[in-house]
């Protein structure tokens, strides 16, 4: 059930009836035919900007097509009055009883909102990836829940997601983490050691070489690292990986795969990946030219194999192997992405931190020429989050050492707060999370406000039950009644739009929104009883107001349930 489509489908049923009348050329083309809420809801429920995309193409006035289409519209039983504004837009208005069974609808149908869009496309949300060196990080948390989110929405919209992370295995920061972990190891044998610049200092490594003790006693105290470079790397690598699952599990985030890139070196697979390319005339040797600005001082041209990026719009081609025959970092990444290639996705997404912008075009370029620009990559670079605890920044983790974790987050607000918070921006604008204000029982915070929504209307439900009474046929009579019914008509077109322009912070926008004109409509009640939901005289009444709360619940805890949210029903 989609009202904003059934309207858009009357509107373009119209638009076919005025083309087999003549008013209209043969072959227009409708698809950016919308119909929409108005900007301002003075002007009716819903607009259409019909005349004004088809009047180029059909060499005629807007307004003249906008008067012909209102004509048509009009007949409708649901149109109250199709009125011409401006240039040429159309406004509507609908009959009462469309909201009312809209409500009605909303309660028949648990799935409200649910979109087959996605037809089931194959889709890979590649989100966190973060090194395996330590706990995650508060810009990890706002990568992974938007990740989730994005996924969640992607699923709820028809698509049919993996949820993947891959682990940065295979560079020389491992190595770090080695020696870090070798050094709580001599720690734990009673040495006295020091971290140098480079190495990982945090508390957190101390469980691990203990844990390596445990392990293998004393055979690695006082011996090179030749002897225990690589059994400590990966003891150390398997550790922050299991710590880094915890992580996400306390966040509510589970992923379908792991992928590592270690798994890549070794086996032929970048090879395969660059031999592709090289089958495509994409891979070739060369020297770059030096980059602009002041030149590093060990700059020096020398021949390079590069990937021809500049074919699919890259500002330069890009090394894949450098002078001495070692892949660059760039080689693993082009055959990770070939691999989902060939594992037959029809859409990758990939999260990154801010600080891979430059990054974006390199990586687009790859999976083009891969795919042969069958398969779209879309990159979200997450930006960065400014934590404040007591109205002060707050930097420090005694456990990390250096940065804020996820847990040092989630443990002060819990998972449902953290996630809700993380969306309230966009994700490619800076988020400022205030641990003070995200607990804060008021309308400024946007997740109290929402799970109050939802708690109020419970407590409404289970007093009519204690009635004896249940959501009956619903009757909307006040404006701020029909105010709240025309955000629940919103909801399914919602989905669509935050799904296809992958942005699940509309979800938390439109839930705060829905939440605002609910607490409207209850606040509206303490002054005129006979809005009240519980009309404790009448039960017919009851069955018939409580249908509309009951449908907001319906909407809020869908939304919330993409978000990762639980909702509540007592605010406690």
């Amino acid at each position: 059930m989609n009202l904003f489509a059934d309207i858009r489908g009357l509107v373009i049923a119209s638009l076919d009836a005025l083309v087999a009348e003549g008013a209209l050329p043969d072959g227009l083309d409708f698809a950016n035919v919308a119909v929409e809420p108005p900007r301002d809801p003075a002007h009716g429920d819903m607009a259409t900007n019909a005349a004004m995309v088809l009047a180029k193409p059909a060499g005629l006035k807007p307004r003249d097509i906008a008067e012909a289409l209102a004509g048509k519209l009009a007949a409708d039983a649901r149109i109250v009055s199709a009125e011409v504004a401006g240039p040429g837009f159309l406004n509507l208005r609908l009959d009462p009883g469309v909201w009312a069974a809209l409500v009605e609808g909303v309660l028949a149908n648990e799935g409200y909102g649910r979109s087959d869009m996605g037809q089931g496309q194959k889709v890979n949300v590649e989100y966190v990836s973060a090194n395996p060196t330590g706990p995650l990080h508060v810009g990890h948390t706002r990568g992974a829940v938007f990740g989730d989110a994005l996924a969640s929405l992607l699923e709820y919209a028809g698509h049919d997601v993996t949820r993947e992370y891959y682990i940065n295995d295979g560079g020389a920061q491992v190595d770090v983490l080695a020696r870090s972990v070798y050094l709580r190891y001599l720690e734990a044998h009673g040495q006295e050691v020091a971290f140098e610049d480079g190495t990982y200092p945090g508390d957190y490594l101390i469980e691990v070489g203990e844990a390596l003790k445990a392990k293998v006693g004393d055979a690695f105290v006082g011996k090179g690292e030749q002897f225990w470079l690589e059994e400590v790397r990966d003891f150390a690598t398997e550790a922050m990986m299991e710590l880094i699952r915890a992580d996400l599990k306390a966040l509510g985030v589970e992923m379908d795969v792991f992928f590592s890139e270690k798994g890549l070196y070794g086996t032929g697979r970048i090879e395969a990946a660059i031999e592709d390319l090289r089958s495509k005339d994409l891979i070739y040797k060369g020297t770059l030219e030096p980059p602009k600005g002041k030149l590093p001082e060990d700059w020096e041209p020398r021949e390079q194999t590069l990937f021809k990026s500049t074919d699919y719009g890259d500002d330069v081609d890009r090394p894949i192997m450098k002078s001495d025959g070692a892949w660059t970092y760039f080689a693993p990444d082009i055959a990770y992405h070939y691999d989902k290639v060939t594992r037959g996705f029809d859409q990758l997404i990939d999260v990154f931190g801010a600080d891979h912008g430059g990054y974006v075009k390199r990586m687009k370029a790859a999976v083009a020429a891969l795919s042969e620009n069958r398969v779209p990559l879309d990159i979200k670079l997450t930006q960065l989050v400014k934590l404040y605890k007591n109205g002060e920044p707050f930097k420090m983790s005694k456990r990390a050492g250096t940065f804020v974790t996820l847990r040092d987050v989630v443990d002060e607000v819990g998972p449902g707060v953290t996630r809700f918070i993380m969306l309230t921006r966009k994700n490619d604008a800076p988020l400022d999370f205030d641990f003070d204000k995200a607990l804060e029982q008021s309308k400024d915070n946007p997740v109290f406000y929402v799970q109050y929504a939802n708690a109020r209307v419970h407590s409404v439900l289970r007093k009519a039950a204690d009635m004896g009474v249940v959501p009956g046929t619903p009757a909307l009579t006040d404006e701020a009644e029909i105010k709240v019914a025309q955000k629940l008509a919103e909801w399914p077109r919602l989905v669509e739009i935050a799904a296809r322009t992958h942005e699940p912070h509309r979800v938390a926008f439109y839930l705060y929104e829905l939440a605002s004109e609910f607490h409207a409509l209850w606040n509206k009640g303490n002054d005129t009883p006979a809005l009240r939901f519980l009309q404790e005289s009448d039960a017919q009444a009851t069955a018939a107001k409580i249908a509309l709360p009951k449908a907001v619940s319906v909407v809020i805890s869908a939304g919330l349930g993409i978000l990762g949210v639980t909702p509540l029903e007592e605010m406690r």
